[in-house]
């Protein structure tokens, strides 16, 4: 499979987001995933081409609704346990 792409979605796409999509690369980077993070807004969100989408729990509604594909909500963006554990077996999922 081709190298994924990450998803972190914040309600502009600069702020919580950046740290969210630091911490995913972090947690990929320990578990030998490769991918490309990036950060995008809550509007643009659906519509960029990605293979999954990390968001907050108070955004997940609205974007899994439209989104075509998995959608992770983490409630606290700067816990990297929480981000291993709801997202890696849907990452892994995607690679296999």
């Amino acid at each position: 499979m081709n190298r994924l792409k990450i998803l972190a979605v914040c309600g502009f796409g600069v702020g919580s987001s950046m740290i969210l999509k630091m911490k995913i690369e972090e947690v990929i980077k320990e578990h030998g995933i490769e991918a490309e993070v990036v950060t995008a807004d809550v509007g643009t969100a659906t519509s960029t081409a990605c293979d999954v989408i990390f968001t907050s729990k108070e955004l997940e509604f609205n974007i899994r609704e439209n989104a075509r594909v998995p959608v992770v909500a983490i409630k606290n963006f700067i816990d990297k346990k929480e981000i291993a554990e709801k997202g890696l077996e849907v990452l892994r999922k995607l690679i296999d």
